[in-house]
């Protein structure tokens, strides 16, 4: 293990590879710190630019992208009151109020150190956890694999959303359109209607761009004739000693960040819920744990350090099941997946055995990107915070003709144009009726993976259902899934009553 990840260090200090992750915070940052720009547009739009890099280059590009945005978040939650990011909702809560006290710089020093320190977190998590599961999953076969895409399409539609309706009808939906195509095992056309670009389906990586990235630029652009100009406030960085906080401060808050790390390694390891989830569990916990929860949102650094440990250890959490089973465990490794395929890279258990240095140079780049962040926005905070005044008028566009040529780059054709496009249209749709993404993107990836599994696990047992629920590990899987819909379920008809009631009285 040791000699790998020095293997894969070496590989990320190269010129070329290095400066990509230098790049890749930077401008993760700054899509993490823009409202409106959020980490998986900040993904999906630099996706196509790696097609022509090697796969190394192109993954490290990817995780310092998603490493950036995350943390990004702090720096307009602390200075304007306006979360960067979902994964920083919570921030704004005792960053605010910290910034309107004259505390602003010691905000941002206690944000971005504990941002690093639940990074490294999940990160040494990601290293220990990910080759042992793997190892596991290596005696998977078709009936534990449709048993975990069931698991995970359950999970994403009942924990994203408050309604599972509309979260089971944006999975059926992603899974409908994952249909369209060769099927598999039999080969037959599936809703082609005649049309030789559908013979392969919907490109991954367009409809990733399509649903994240062109509808939050058309959502953005509607709003934008509502807003008014927000200024960041000013922080003196000069006057403060190291990150503006005491070694006692420090060490106090080291319960808290471990608790708020496990936190967001755990939630970050259920697919498709994410750190937008973690942040706000983590800031709860703490608020209840706290011997002054009164003090809770009006500016302290307990309600930063659940915030900011949590969300960030939420990328090492959600890498596991990329890595290990394929799984994406939010929006953000869904795109990565499509990154990891555009290189023919199948993630899985067996990626650990047949390309063994890739995944610790995957870990390295990971390292070095969170060492880099912390160095970028400490130091560059004054570059990022200009940032914040560029209008959305003059950024919009830019980022609309990125996608529509990276969506041509993909096969030089522009049906890819027109379907995200469409698939723009579809998610803005989502937006504008409350329907959550996420679901639609799982069942797009997991589908195929569920449809595929079922028919070989039909054929091994002569096309008896029973040994998916004989076997063992797939029995498991599947009893979770039924236990998480009816839990669901029950919790939406309890919430019902209480407010029946309450518009009784």
């Amino acid at each position: 293990m040791l000699e790998l990840f020095q293997q894969g260090l070496m590989a990320i200090f190269t010129v070329q590879i290095f400066g990509l992750v230098v790049m890749g915070v930077a401008v993760g940052i700054v899509f993490g710190a823009v409202p409106g720009l959020t980490a998986v547009m900040a993904v999906a739009l630099c996706l196509p630019m790696t097609y022509g890099m090697g796969a190394e280059a192109g993954i490290a590009l990817l995780v310092a992208l998603y490493i950036g945005a995350t943390s990004g978040g702090l720096i307009s939650a602390i200075l304007l009151k306006i979360p960067g990011t979902p994964a920083s909702i919570a921030t704004t809560f005792d960053g605010g109020p910290m910034m309107e006290k004259g505390e602003g710089a010691k905000a941002l020093g206690v944000a971005i150190v504990f941002s690093f320190l639940g990074t490294i977190v999940s990160i040494a998590a990601l290293i220990f956890i990910a080759p042992w599961l793997a190892r596991a999953a290596l005696s998977f076969g078709p009936h534990e694999y449709f048993s975990i895409a069931i698991f995970a399409l359950t999970l994403i539609a009942t924990l994203s959303t408050g309604s599972m309706v509309k979260g089971l009808f944006s999975g059926v939906a992603g899974f409908a359109f994952a249909t369209v195509g060769i099927a598999p095992v039999d080969a037959i056309r599936r809703f082609t209607f005649g049309q030789t670009e559908l013979n392969s389906g919907f490109e991954i990586l367009t409809v990733l761009v399509g649903v994240f990235a062109i509808s939050e630029i058309i959502g953005v652009a509607e709003s934008v004739r509502h807003e008014r100009g927000v200024v960041a406030g000013a922080v003196n960085l000069k006057a403060i000693k190291g990150f503006g906080f005491s070694w006692r401060e420090f060490f106090g808050q080291i319960p808290n960040a471990t608790r708020s790390s496990v936190i967001g390694i755990g939630v970050g390891i259920l697919p498709g819920i994410g750190a937008a989830t973690s942040n706000m569990i983590s800031y709860i916990v703490a608020k209840k744990r706290s011997r002054h929860p009164e003090k809770f949102g009006t500016g302290i650094i307990d309600g930063l350090v659940a915030s900011e440990t949590a969300n960030n250890a939420g990328i090492g959490g959600a890498m596991i099941p990329l890595l290990t089973l394929g799984i994406p465990g939010d929006g953000v490794t869904a795109i990565m997946l499509g990154g990891f395929l555009v290189h023919g890279i199948q993630p899985g258990p067996m990626l650990f055995v047949s390309q063994g240095p890739l995944v610790y140079t995957i870990f390295a780049a990971l390292v070095v990107a969170t060492v880099v962040m912390l160095v970028l926005e400490f130091y560059g905070l004054r570059i990022f915070i200009r940032l914040l005044a560029i209008p959305k008028h003059i950024l919009l566009p830019i980022i609309l003709v990125l996608c529509v040529v990276g969506a041509f780059g993909l096969s030089s054709r522009l049906f890819d144009v027109w379907t995200i496009l469409l698939f723009g249209l579809i998610g803005y749709g989502f937006v504008k009726l409350k329907v959550p993404a996420g679901p639609f993107i799982l069942g797009f990836i997991l589908g195929p993976m569920a449809e595929t599994n079922l028919r070989r696990g039909l054929m091994l047992s002569d096309g008896d259902f029973s040994g998916f629920l004989t076997n063992p590990i797939s029995g498991v899987f599947l009893s979770l899934a039924i236990l998480s819909v009816v839990w669901h379920s029950v919790q939406a008809l309890r919430a019902k009553r209480v407010r029946a009631r309450r518009s009784a009285i």
